[in-house]
């Protein structure tokens, strides 16, 4: 399937928030890459700056256009920068935004450690709406409700779902080839301004034309069952 109609696909069953996100991780640095149109701000002590404040917030402004960022644009926010494997963990631990968190006990350093990251070290990383894209990117990011995450959870069994920091589901899907949802973390909401009621899920690119599969079978099949439980509800009125 072309991106575009997986996209749509993707759309019918899910019914995201946003438009799905296409996400693409580069070796180099693309000739003539269009450049996000965040301005960096001056560097705090430790040095962080970036074109947002975080990662995740190019999700929400990769669902309205198509733009490549380098890991300086990433680097305001040391946990996206490190699940997105453009620094280490040693180096992430150094930032006073993860001092912050590890002193409000928000995360231990232990947890810290254990967090997934992209097994690669990305010169680049290419954001935009799939349904724009002309190849199946490395992974598609959806927000979703709890029931568009019910329907991802019955076409792909052993779903994984996971906590904080939400942007490690895009390493998962990216490292693992498998799908994983997050019920979304404070740092993340309170920068993107994901509503109480989403969540997201991160697909793994190469693996999309069998989720639509399992999608259309799993859509049919709980609105079946959706169809009799309200229909038997019916005698207890």
């Amino acid at each position: 399937m072309k991106p575009s109609e997986i996209s749509e696909a993707l759309n019918r069953y899910l019914h995201p928030v946003t438009k799905p996100v296409a996400i693409t991780f580069h070796s180099s640095v693309p000739s003539s890459p269009r450049a996000h149109a965040g301005r960096k701000p001056e560097p705090t002590e430790d040095g962080r700056t970036g074109a947002v404040s975080a990662g995740c917030v190019f999700w929400v402004d990769g669902a309205v256009n198509s733009f490549t960022t380098t890991p300086a644009d990433h680097r305001n926010c040391s946990v996206g920068s490190y699940t997105h494997g453009m620094i280490s963990a040693e180096a992430a631990a150094t930032s006073a935004d993860i001092a912050t968190v590890l002193e409000v006990g928000w995360i231990t350093p232990q947890q810290f450690g254990d967090v997934p990251a992209i097994a690669i070290s990305p010169a680049a990383v290419t954001y935009g709406p799939l349904c724009e894209q002309t190849q199946i990117p490395d992974v598609v990011l959806l927000r979703l409700s709890p029931h568009g995450v019910m329907l991802v959870g019955d076409a792909c069994p052993g779903l994984q779902i996971e906590g904080k920091p939400q942007c490690h589901i895009v390493a998962i899907a990216h490292n693992d080839q498998r799908p994983a949802a997050s019920v979304g973390c404070a740092l993340s909401r309170a920068r993107t301004g994901m509503t109480v009621n989403e969540m997201t899920v991160a697909l793994p690119g190469p693996q999309l034309d069998s989720i639509i599969t399992a999608l259309d079978y799993a859509h049919i099949a709980a609105a079946n069952v959706a169809k009799y439980a309200a229909s038997d509800a019916q005698r207890f009125h």
